[in-house]
């Protein structure tokens, strides 16, 4: 099972966009959803930039109501991946009974093994893949994650819906694996190019293909539009260039650390 969750992890849209995006491609069908009213608060004090975010949205023409949303949590499944999607909104009330939900569906469904997908806004720029950070209901999960560049969570602070479940999981005897990535912090809307890059390490961790074409033209679209706008403008040029050279340089430090001792030993030098 693959979660993803609308509010606080989802910058760039990074968990719901990969949801809906895996729902795309595999033709995923709805076939369960949480009954939302018990979850959430509407009516939320303060101003008005801050109730419109809990409350549901509404369209009207000509004096008519077209269409009244309220949040949905959502249950599709892929059959030929033996996939189960979940595309939701972070509850605001009764985490223990929406937990109950969820883990009822994925016994309900023979899930094995369940994923959540976040991001977090960071010193990533626009130009690289994401960094991308794992937490695990149980110690053994992490040696399935290595191999996939995932680095292990160190956090203290407020937590998520994920890091409830997650907590969770461990007396529900599930296997559950949050992984979050780390976006550019001065990118606003969906960040395609993240994106491709989740769902392609977590179509390896599912072992299930996953057509990249789409996402990654689109990758290509949005860095070409944000060069151009940086272009025009020198001081964030430069520190989106040590941005790069930061990134580039702890990449060489962890990943290659290796190699740099082994050239070393032959007499080069990496700058």
């Amino acid at each position: 099972m693959v979660l993803g969750f609308s509010g606080w992890m989802d910058g760039g849209e990074i968990s719901t966009g990969t949801v809906r995006y895996l729902m795309d491609v595999f033709g995923a069908k709805k076939f369960a959803e949480i009954e939302s009213h018990d979850f959430y608060i509407y009516s939320f004090p303060g101003s008005m930039e801050v109730t419109a975010l809990f409350r549901p949205t509404v369209k009207i023409e000509d004096g008519l109501i077209r269409r009244f949303r309220e949040s949905r949590n959502t249950f599709y499944c892929a059959r030929k991946q033996r996939l189960v999607l979940f595309d939701g909104k972070e509850p605001n009330l009764k985490w223990p009974e929406f937990a109950d939900c969820i883990f009822a569906v994925a016994r309900a469904m023979g899930v094995k093994r369940i994923y959540f997908i976040g991001s977090v806004a960071g010193l990533v720029p626009h130009t690289r893949d994401p960094r991308l950070f794992g937490s695990v209901s149980d110690g053994r999960l992490r040696a399935a994650l290595r191999p996939h560049g995932v680095r292990f969570t160190r956090y203290e602070g407020p937590a998520s819906i994920a890091t409830y479940l997650l907590e969770r999981a461990r007396s529900e005897k599930m296997a559950m694996v949050s992984l979050v990535a780390e976006i550019p912090a001065y990118v606003q809307g969906p960040i395609p190019r993240c994106m491709a890059s989740v769902v392609d390490r977590l179509s390896a961790l599912l072992g299930v293909d996953v057509s990249l074409e789409e996402l990654r033209g689109e990758a290509e679209e949005e860095t070409k539009r944000l060069n151009e706008i940086i272009s025009g403008r020198p001081d964030l040029a430069v520190q989106i260039r040590q941005l790069e050279e930061n990134y580039d340089k702890e990449i060489l430090d962890d990943e290659m650390g290796d190699l740099k001792a082994w050239l070393k030993r032959q007499g080069i030098a990496l700058s």
